[in-house]
């Protein structure tokens, strides 16, 4: 049997919420699934609206589809580069710790391009038989562990982390310490400088595994091994180390939140889960995007910083500016979408920004919706009568998460 998973879990007191700034704090809460009033309010007001500072800087939410498409999209006007500004509150080094996400031309090209051929489609044609192994062995976990069973713990958590691990190539021995460095990588009870402090754990692994790699070859083939015999000369163990960190750090909580989140959405609308059972590509996909689009678990992207004075929105972005993008706003932008708050996968769909878009758009978006439709697929068909087993309004959501997640979710196999 599997060993749990949901050590990694978020579990983010209520309690703490005054310790983060109040220009972050309302963009990072919902009502279940559906933003809080606050920032449906800030709507009201126009798709791009000043918040307090922070860090002194004056901070700008989007939350309007366009606008936030714009935004992500133009990287000449807006930089990801937020490192100096992390840096200023004492704890966090404030060089050689982004990766991909806080990074900018030309550097992130540099950087992208050894991941690239990790993620083709021919690749993700090799990748199949491995997720459908993780799904096939977490299901019979689910079932020894039946009749009732926490889905976040044995499904949401177990699945993603084992795709993660198979595609880096990471030894089994090293995946349970590997697992426990996962926690808490997107608390922001303490702030930003906590994040930084936790994601050394599993950044310094993984450079530790590449250096041991470097030194004596014997990684099984995958990301770790192909990076070092590919890229070694041109890129240091650190580079090397943060590109896997990151791939980690974009696959495995958000795929997790989107498998529980996904389930618990799927239980109430009865003709979806069918959909599923019946296994259609195109009426599974159709599907899968509805749900990145009602779900959308990263809640906001990476935080930006206006290069230069801009137009976003009808609003004017001064030079060093904070710009926020609330991708759970933009899902639900009412000029997108004619019932935004109502799961409708028969609706046409009008693309989603779950994965960004642009320059920064998540190099690993077509594997993690492999992951979705393969493993709700072979979820909906092995438990077709899976139900959710305590009242609805018992469970608990994760509180100014960046990924927004449910922290248990306890089913009925059927």
């Amino acid at each position: 049997m599997a060993p749990s998973l949901r050590g990694t879990a978020l579990r983010l007191a209520v309690s703490t919420a005054g310790r983060v700034p109040a220009a972050v704090r309302f963009p990072l809460q919902r009502d279940g699934l559906d933003p809080v009033p606050r920032l449906e309010a800030s709507r009201a007001r126009g798709d791009v609206v000043r918040l307090a500072r922070l860090l002194g800087t004056r901070v700008w939410l989007v939350t309007g589809y366009d606008a936030a498409r714009a935004v992500l999209a133009d990287s000449d006007a807006f930089a990801n580069d937020v490192r100096g500004l992390i840096g200023r509150q004492g704890r966090a080094p404030a060089e050689r710790i982004g990766g991909l996400g806080m990074t900018d031309s030309p550097d992130h090209e540099r950087l992208r391009r050894v991941l690239t051929p990790c993620f083709t489609r021919r690749r993700l044609v090799d990748l199949q038989q491995d997720v459908d192994r993780v799904v096939e062995a977490a299901l019979d976990d689910l079932a020894a562990h039946g009749p009732e069973v926490d889905l976040v713990d044995r499904f949401g958590f177990a699945v993603p982390f084992g795709v993660i691990c198979d595609l880096l190539g990471m030894p089994v021995v090293d995946r349970d310490a590997f697992r426990r460095r996962g926690a808490a990588r997107f608390d922001l009870r303490d702030g930003s400088a906590r994040i930084f402090d936790t994601a050394a754990g599993t950044r310094r692994f993984l450079i530790d595994l590449v250096a041991a790699e470097r030194r004596s070859p014997h990684l099984p083939d995958g990301l770790l091994a192909r990076m070092v015999s590919e890229h070694g000369a041109a890129f240091d163990d650190v580079e090397l180390g943060g590109l896997a960190d990151g791939v980690f750090l974009g696959g495995y909580e958000t795929s997790a939140s989107m498998l529980s989140l996904g389930t618990w959405v799927l239980l109430q609308h009865p003709g979806a889960w069918a959909t599923l059972q019946r296994g259609e590509r195109a009426e599974v996909d159709r599907v899968v995007e509805e749900l990145l689009r009602f779900v959308c678990p990263v809640q906001v992207a990476f935080p930006r910083i206006a290069r230069r004075e801009v137009r976003v929105g009808d609003q004017r972005v001064r030079t060093g500016d904070i710009v926020v993008v609330s991708l759970t706003g933009a899902g639900r932008d009412p000029a997108r979408h004619a019932d935004p708050g109502r799961f409708d996968p028969t609706a046409a769909s009008a693309g989603t920004l779950a994965f960004g878009h642009g320059l920064h758009r998540c190099v690993g978006a077509e594997l993690a919706r492999m992951e979705l439709r393969t493993a709700l697929v072979a979820l909906a068909r092995r438990f077709p009568d899976l139900a959710l087993a305590c009242d609805p309004h018992d469970l608990r959501f994760t509180e100014l998460a960046i990924v927004h997640g449910v922290e248990r979710l306890p089913v009925r196999l059927g």
